[in-house]
């Protein structure tokens, strides 16, 4: 269904909301209706008459037309200009004599009027399309007569009525001029069927009558009943682009606006559903960018269909190069993504690359119908009339079986038709290359040229960007077959291996949703399978010979092994295809279903991913992933997911390091559902959801991978250091909160809120933040407690505890520390790591033990039976305990840096507790330590830094501080300085200095110094002309989470650095780059990592985000000094409009409040987590400065 089909008669605004709903008496009152040519009025004014009505309730030959009331309310474009407004009296319901005041608008779509003019919603609105006739009915009186209904609107004189009927009449009459052009065919694809998605009747709360709802297009319609829905009598609409469908119960779902909850229920579960899923694809219509479609609609012969010829289509084969309607893209699925590639104008915006856009519009329906609909016989060509039926077998000739295509001259010769397809793409004759293609020639053909081995090689030396576009798109399309029964091998691009397999499976009817339930037994079908020659097809016993279906080896997209038992047969595996269809099959023997599992596998899997196959994988599939510098563009990858780990091909066939999902930094979801993202270790990786049903299997895998899913420590999500990130989240809540608690650990808090903070940490502690204030410190210290209380085999697991109990009878001090630090390097890894991570915490309270009461021997007997698990029945428990405290240096190999570290955060934390006891801290200020020309403790500054502060104004106040006096040369900036990077970065002087904080690393800081570059860098500017900068520099891209890039050394690159982008070339004779990045999301720092080796020392890092916060990190070296100098400073004045220093520096110094005394021995704690939590961190200082030592 095309989308202008669901636009309703009478036409809908654009920008239309109600502030509530009708009352339960609106309902009961009765309408009359009056017929367009009477002069009375009997309709209630406050029904709304906002409808799409059934076509038939109109005769065809009405004014106002389907296509007519569509036109200007595209979902994305604005509402029309106002033509004239004003007061004016209306006749009000039931025709009395009492006139209602009413503001009145009219533009080129509508009349509508309001109770005010301040009004944003209005009373009623009336389709310019609708209006037959508008005449004068009496002294300063006129009436407006529509289809269905008569109003009478009454101005404050006669000039002012005059002037309302010629406006009116102008209007009506420039849209029935418009109308009549499309009369014909506006209302040839009119059905009710067409015009609704869904319709139905649906309880909705607060009213006593189910009412009649119909989801049409990117709207939510209302009636009271199905015959006012058919005479087109609305209650109202809801536009879906604000909407948010949520089920509530088994029959019961939401649909939430910001105006209003609409609480609905269904006659059964099923029902629901549908409801829910026809809600949120009106919702993703609502949402879809129509900038493509507007684009690609440019060309006349794109605006209908090029199959049935329906107007304003808004899908398209990306590999056959048409653009078809609704319906017949259902039918062009059927076909199979091996016939056609069928994606949406509005709502696939990742697929339209600028090349593909440009390839429709040089391509258009005609050229591409030239071709496949050459020789169609009227008799056998459709139209938007046609049935499903009718679609699917003229589809099927026109594509699959080339019926009426144009065929070539040299068809049937592939030697020939495969050398002059080589010629072909080197020329813009896009057309010459369609025929060769959809004639035979292979897209993979050997030409002849060993650095150009195919014909995509050939059209990218050519640069022939549009030829490379459609040989991409079409790189697994088959060549239309007259004779389909026929097993002609497809022309792979690489050869798939034949694997054959046949016995009895179980089998479920295909499915276009996740499965949700378990399926029982009754649910299965017994039916004979067999995998043979790149089909699995199945049939109703092993004595058939037509299938009853089949699955086509190249369209399975994912192969699922599911748990034992999680359906009614014991072992069940999942096939998922790009047609997005789900296959559940069964078999009572799981050996066998093994083997159907690894024959299925080794049939669809790419050859380069053959590795994946030895894996005892969970589910297996190929998805497109973006990484590194490749974001404009994703690739395909083959993945496999093993327990908790991710592994994966990249498609050159390399396996790249696994993924460790419960190490995973961040798990999120980005874009309306369509990208997840994997971060792990500052790599990220974006893995994109192209078919929505196996996407979301994925996501979901995922997901529970990386949670917690036992009671074992190496079961738990875990940090890099491998401490379970339940433990982690605790002891830096309780190290920044609650070190100088009174009784810490020994007193109990409360039994629900452990209980329940306990099972939220548990389930996906990645997303708990604890908070002061919303967390108390005794509930957090009992929650640690009772995980290790109730942890499966122990911190010191069962095999090694007793072995711990025994060291502590050795009365030698150092023979006992020797064993225990044996007995250490026993334990597992992750228990390893915990025991430290926890001994040095305890370690840190026992500091506190003036304050908090809890020294070195009441620690160990609170924790003694915790960990040990003994509920204080053995005394060697706590003996083990103070040992290790007492002793952590030596056991744990702890050394003067990591001492010295530990030091210095329990005096920032003594700090901070002192200011903010003293009561110097204002709301608002963010305290930042400062350092000038150097790092060292004696030229530390604390700085309070307002939300205002420019980085010149912080320069400023730590010059002042210091009596330093700025001469005339002096260059004096806030530098950004990276201390694990060896990075910094010069402030620009009108930057914000606290969104910088935000932003900065543990071991980041802000110095003030000279910048000694800055004269240089300004005569250099000033002696050039223009703004753009290009040369040589020696490239070096960081390596993604994949570990791909040019992690090899660094490369020489062609650069062009312009005011508004930086784009690499391979060369310098390259014609198009291989990559370019807006200068705007650049950030630039001076200096390389020194484990990189990178080639001079005269390099840089750069930083860059794109608006979907997706990152990339790459390295650039110059040759001189000077080259670093030059190109750093035309950086800075694309990036600043060229204002790299204030041309009157000394007018900058504004008096500021003098700063707190006090504050000058508080020291930074610098934040962790990811930007959203440093924000909130931030933003909760103003009233808890503690907020800020959360994450430490």
């Amino acid at each position: 269904m095309a989308k202008e089909d669901a636009e309703p008669r009478m036409g809908r605004p654009r920008s239309v909301r109600f502030s509530s709903l009708f009352s339960e008496d609106e309902f009961g009152e009765d309408h009359a209706s009056a017929s367009p040519g009477s002069g009375g009025s009997s309709w209630s004014d406050r029904d709304l008459s906002l409808h799409p009505p059934a076509p038939d309730a109109f005769p065809s030959s009405s004014p106002g037309t389907l296509s007519d009331s569509m036109e200007g309310t595209n979902a994305t474009s604005l509402l029309s200009p106002t033509i004239r407004e004003g007061w004016l009296d209306k006749n009000p319901p039931q025709g009395s004599y009492i006139y209602q005041k009413r503001w009145v608008k009219l533009d080129t779509d509508y009349l509508r009027y309001f109770d005010s003019e301040k009004d944003t919603y209005s009373k009623r609105l009336i389709p310019v399309s609708s209006i037959s006739r508008v005449s004068s009915v009496g002294d300063q009186k006129f009436e407006v007569v529509t289809n269905n209904r008569n109003f009478v609107f009454r101005a404050e004189n006669d000039a002012d009525r005059n002037e309302w009927i010629r406006t009116l009449q102008q209007i009506a009459e420039e849209r029935k001029s418009k109308t009549a052009v499309r009369t014909s065919m506006s209302l040839a694809t009119d059905s009710a069927t067409e015009l609704a998605d869904k319709s139905g009747f649906l309880e909705l709360r607060g009213f006593k009558h189910k009412l009649f709802v119909v989801v049409a297009g990117d709207k939510v319609f209302l009636y009271k009943n199905a015959e006012d829905y058919q005479l087109g009598i609305g209650i109202t609409y809801i536009e879906m682009n604000v909407g948010n469908v949520k089920e509530v119960d088994r029959r019961g779902f939401d649909l939430t606006t910001p105006y209003r909850i609409f609480s609905f229920s269904a006659d059964s579960e099923q029902e629901k559903e549908e409801w829910v899923e026809a809600m949120q694809q009106s919702i993703t219509e609502a949402l879809s960018n129509s900038e493509v479609a507007e684009r690609i609609w440019a060309v006349e012969s794109n605006r209908f269909c090029a199959d049935c010829g329906s107007p304003k289509p808004d899908w398209a084969s990306i590999n056959l190069c048409v653009v078809i309607c609704k319906r017949c893209a259902g039918e062009h699925r059927g076909l199979g993504p091996g016939i056609t590639k069928v994606r949406s104008l509005k709502m696939d915006r990742k697929v339209w690359t600028e090349e593909l856009i440009e390839l429709f519009q040089r391509f258009g329906n005609i050229m591409a119908n030239q071709f496949w609909a050459a020789n169609v016989p009227p008799s056998e060509a459709i139209s938007p009339t046609s049935g499903s039926q009718e679609r699917r077998r003229f589809l099927i000739a026109k594509y699959r079986e080339g019926k009426y295509r144009h065929y070539h001259p040299l068809f049937g010769n592939q030697e020939e038709l495969d050398r002059a397809l080589c010629a072909a793409v080197t020329t813009s004759d896009l057309a010459e290359t369609q025929a060769l293609l959809f004639c035979g020639a292979s897209v993979t053909c050997d030409t002849g040229d060993p650095q150009c081995p195919t014909p995509l090689a050939l059209a990218e030396r050519s640069g022939q960007r549009l030829q490379m576009e459609f040989l991409l798109h079409n790189k697994t399309s088959e060549p239309p077959r007259l004779e389909m029964v026929c097993s002609e091998e497809k022309p792979y691009s690489v050869h798939l291996p034949s694997i054959t397999h046949n016995g009895f499976l179980y089998k479920t009817p295909s499915m276009v949703k996740p499965i949700s339930e378990r399926k029982g037994p009754e649910e299965f079908s017994r039916r004979w399978c067999m995998l043979q020659d790149g089909v699995l097809s199945y049939y109703e016993n092993d004595r058939n010979t037509v299938p009853n279906g089949e699955i086509r080896v190249e369209e399975i997209v994912c192969l699922v092994n599911n748990p034992l038992h999680a359906h009614g047969i014991e072992s069940t595996f999942e096939v998922y295809t790009e047609a997005d269809r789900l296959y559940l099959f069964g078999l009572e023997s799981p050996a066998s279903a093994r083997e159907w599992l690894k024959s299925i596998a080794k049939s669809f899997v790419h050859p380069c991913a053959e590795e994946l196959l030895a894996l005892d994988f969970e589910r297996l599939g190929r998805l497109h992933y973006k990484g590194g510098l490749t974001l404009e563009r994703a690739q395909e990858g083959w993945f496999a997911l093993v327990g908790s780990t991710l592994h994966v091909c990249s498609e050159d066939g390399r396996r790249q390091e696994p993924l460790q999902l419960r190490k995973l930094q961040e798990l999120s979801i980005q874009g309306d559902h369509e990208v997840l993202v994997l971060v792990e270790r500052r790599r990220t990786l974006y893995i994109q959801g192209e078919r929505k049903l196996d996407f979301l299997g994925w996501v979901h895998a995922i997901q529970k991978a990386a949670s917690s899913s036992g009671d074992t420590l190496s079961e738990q999500q875990l940090t890099e250091s491998d401490v379970p990130l339940l433990v982690d989240r605790c002891i830096d809540y309780i190290t920044q909160c609650g070190l100088t608690s009174e009784g810490i650990y020994r007193k109990s808090g409360q039994n629900s809120k452990t209980t329940s903070l306990l099972e939220v940490l548990q389930r996906d502690a990645r997303c708990v933040c604890l908070k002061e204030g919303e967390h108390q410190v005794d509930d957090v210290a009992n929650t640690l407690k009772r995980f290790f209380r109730d942890l499966g085999d122990g911190l010191f697991t069962r095999r090694w505890a007793p072995n711990w109990l025994w060291a502590t009878v050795l009365e030698d001090e150092g023979a006992k520390v020797d064993e225990y630090r044996r007995l250490l390097t026993a334990l597992p890894p992750v228990n390893r790591a915990t025991l430290k991570a926890l001994i040095n915490h305890l370690f840190r309270v026992q500091c506190f033990s003036g304050e908090n009461q809890m020294n070195t021997h009441n620690l160990a007997i609170v924790f003694g039976p915790t960990l040990f698990q003994t509920d204080g029945k053995d005394y060697k428990a706590g003996r083990v305990v103070e040992d290790l405290i007492s002793h952590y240096v030596e056991i744990f190999n702890v050394n003067d840096q990591e001492m010295k570290k530990q030091q210095d955060e329990i005096t920032a934390i003594m700090k901070m507790r002192e200011a903010s006891s003293s009561g110097t801290q204002q709301a608002g200020d963010f305290i930042c330590t400062v350092y000038l020309e150097e790092k060292k403790t004696e030229t530390e500054q604390h700085v309070k830094i307002p939300a205002t502060m420019t980085a010149e104004e912080l320069t400023f106040e730590i010059l002042d501080r210091r009596k330093i006096v700025m001469k005339e040369k002096d260059y004096w900036s806030c530098f950004e300085v990276n201390e694990r990077e060896e990075a910094e970065r010069p402030l620009h002087y009108s930057e914000k200095v606290l969104p910088i904080l935000h932003c900065l690393g543990t071991e980041s800081y802000l110095v003030v110094k000279k910048q000694m570059s800055m004269e240089n860098m300004l005569i250099y500017l000033a002696s050039r002309v223009g703004d753009c900068k290009h040369g040589m520099m020696k490239f070096r891209e960081e390596r993604n989470l994949l570990g791909l890039g040019l992690s090899t050394g660094f490369h020489d690159r062609y650069f062009i650095l312009n005011h508004s982008w930086l784009r690499l070339y391979k060369e310098v004779r390259s014609h198009k780059p291989e990559k370019e990045w807006p200068v705007r999301n650049l950030k630039v720092y001076l200096g390389v990592k020194k484990k990189l080796r990178p080639p001079t020392c005269w390099g840089f890092t750069v930083f860059y985000e794109n608006e979907k916060h997706e990152k990339q990190q790459w390295y650039l070296c110059c040759d001189t000094q000077a080259d670093l100098r030059e190109w750093f400073a035309t950086f800075l004045q694309v990036q600043n409009g060229g204002a790299l220093w204030p041309s009157e520096r000394p007018k900058a110094r504004v008096a500021r409040p003098q700063q707190d005394a006090r504050l000058g021995n508080i020291s930074l704690i610098p934040l962790r987590g990811n930007e959203s939590e440093m924000r909130n961190s931030v933003a909760a200082f103003a009233t808890d400065p503690l907020t800020l030592l959360r994450n430490v």
